[in-house]
C-alpha cells in the first residue's frame, strides 16, 4: 500500500488567502489585495450592465463568472495581472481593438491598476451573448 501526500497548494495564482475556495463573487473580492480589487469591480459592472438581466454571478474553476445559458465570461486577478476571459472566438473577433494588451488564444491580461475599457468590455459581452443566442460555439 503506497501513501500518496497531498500537495500543498502554491500562492500562485488568483486563489484567495484564508479558509478556501471562495464561495461568491463578493468574498472572491473581498480576498483580492489593492488596486486589482477595484479593476476588478469595474470589470464586473461593465460586464452586469451589457449581460441579460437573467445572468447570474458565480464562483467556476475558483474564479468569478457570469452565466447565461452556460459560462457567459470569467474574470479574474493574479499576481502581476488581472484577467478576462471572454473565449478565443470573442477575443479573435476584437483583436484589432485589443492590441497593446497582452492577449492568448482565451484570455486578455491587463495592469492590475489599469482595466480594460469599460465599453470594450460591454462590447465583448454583447458579441458573447450573441454567439450563445445563435448557438455558436466560442
Amino acid at each position: 500500500m503506497s501513501i500518496v501526500k497531498k500537495a500543498k497548494s502554491s500562492k500562485r495564482g488568483s486563489r484567495r488567502k484564508g479558509s478556501g475556495a471562495a464561495k461568491t463573487v463578493d468574498e472572491y473580492l473581498a480576498g483580492v489585495p489593492e488596486p486589482a480589487r477595484s479593476t476588478l469591480s469595474r470589470i464586473r459592472a461593465a460586464i452586469r450592465s451589457a449581460a441579460p438581466r437573467e445572468a447570474i454571478e458565480t464562483i467556476s474553476y475558483s474564479i468569478p463568472a457570469f452565466k447565461y445559458k452556460g459560462v457567459l465570461v470569467w474574470f479574474a486577478a493574479f499576481s502581476n495581472h488581472c484577467s478576462l476571459f471572454p473565449t478565443a472566438a470573442v477575443i479573435e473577433e476584437f483583436k484589432n481593438e485589443l492590441k497593446g494588451f497582452s492577449i492568448t488564444k482565451g484570455t486578455i491580461q491587463f495592469p492590475t491598476d489599469k482595466p480594460l475599457p469599460a465599453a470594450l468590455v460591454k462590447k465583448m459581452v454583447k458579441a458573447r451573448v450573441a454567439r450563445i443566442e445563435s448557438k455558436q460555439r466560442g
